[in-house]
């Protein structure tokens, strides 16, 4: 058997590289922002070209301040305060059903209003459940066997998130973060029958969902069987050609006419077809460059922690940050149905940013705590 030995409590200094990653994500985000939501924002808010991207800066700098702290802050005094955030995180997503502070958009209760602001409280459950079942399952990691003790809790906080999450009409959502959820189920050590067991559960009943609104079918469809240009999918194949159009070099900085006449919103969701219209096939490999360098160093955190809970933490942010990227770039490329997920660091959306930032912070925080080593028969391997 491997048995972890730590080495004494010394901090070190946090990832640099993970942390330029990081940076380097989010001004490339503000600045494809910047030029993709002025037209958009002239239209809307009665001219102010600025309106949507100096909101954005200002929860990018308050992201950042955010970062900072959680990168900083002991591990051990955050875990203390796990059920407070799931408590929280739960009553946010209820408040959506609230009079006079939800908000809905396109038959939609995913927002709750703060003044001029909104957010979106389902992008809590993004830092909050990760961090619950990380440390769930390492406080039960002896009781991973008995269903009761060690499976039921989490399968309950799960199945909570999820309900609230797809009763705001948010579909896309519920589903991405039950499927994260499961991730973290399999690599914390449940059984492999757990696992299957909650798969059999989640693929019939996300199919059945599906089935059940005709929005959904008919994504799901228009993909399988386009035939009307104009039709369901007209924002993914206006997305394919405004990529296609960057050609290798891109147009440039703002440059991005293309995207801002004919991909509806595209400073939301399809916001990588203004960047790609921008920079082009050599910008889109030097996306996925900077992406894989902010990978590797996430994961090095994870594979380098000294505990448990702080390797399946790191590992789930950086997993779902990714996926979810890959997804949002999959959508925009026409190569999956369209879903409602942003793009992280890029999409119009302070609620998704913060959030990003603040996962980012605890896996920095993960990578500034001591190393792990490992001994087989005595000797380290």
């Amino acid at each position: 058997m491997f048995a972890l030995e730590t080495v004494p409590s010394r901090r070190i200094p946090c990832d640099h590289v993970f942390v330029v990653s990081v940076l380097l994500l989010t001004g490339a985000g503000l600045v494809t922002l910047w030029t993709a939501s002025t037209r958009f924002a002239e239209k809307i808010f009665g001219g102010d070209t600025l309106y949507i991207i100096s909101r954005q800066g200002v929860l990018a700098l308050v992201g950042l301040s955010v970062f900072l702290i959680l990168s900083h802050i002991k591990i051990e005094v955050i875990r203390r305060f796990i059920p407070f955030f799931v408590l929280i995180s739960l009553m946010l997503c209820a408040l959506t059903f609230a009079p006079g502070i939800s908000m809905q958009k396109n038959g939609a209760t995913r927002w709750i209003r703060f003044g001029s602001y909104s957010f979106q409280p389902s992008e809590t459950v993004k830092i909050v459940l990760p961090l619950y079942l990380a440390h769930i399952f390492d406080k039960k990691r002896e009781q991973l066997d008995s269903f009761t003790a060690g499976i039921l809790p989490p399968t309950i906080i799960t199945a909570l998130f999820f309900i609230l999450i797809y009763v705001q009409n948010n579909f896309s959502d519920a589903v991405f973060i039950s499927v994260n959820a499961l991730v973290i189920f399999y690599i914390s050590g449940v059984k492999m029958r757990y696992f299957f067991s909650a798969m059999g559960i989640l693929i019939p009943v996300s199919v059945l969902l599906v089935l059940t609104k005709e929005y959904r079918l008919l994504r799901v469809m228009s993909f399988l069987w386009p035939a009307d240009p104009l039709g369901t999918d007209y924002q993914v194949r206006a997305s394919v050609l405004t990529i296609n159009s960057g050609g290798f070099w891109g147009k440039g900085i703002g440059q991005n006419v293309r995207a801002v006449s004919s991909v509806p919103e595209v400073h939301s969701d399809f916001i990588f077809a203004a960047y790609s219209e921008e920079a082009g096939y050599i910008g889109i490999l030097l996306f996925f460059a900077l992406l894989a360098v902010f990978t590797v160093r996430g994961y090095r955190a994870t594979m380098r922690s000294s505990d448990n809970f702080s390797a399946v933490l790191s590992f789930s942010y950086i997993t779902l940050i990714v996926s979810q990227t890959l997804l949002n770039i999959a959508v925009a490329g026409g190569a999956v149905p369209a879903t409602g997920i942003p793009l992280p660091f890029f999409s119009a959306g302070g609620s998704s940013l913060l959030t990003t930032l603040a996962a980012c912070g605890l896996v920095a925080n993960v990578s500034r705590r001591p190393y792990k080593s490992l001994e087989h028969n005595g000797e380290n391997v």
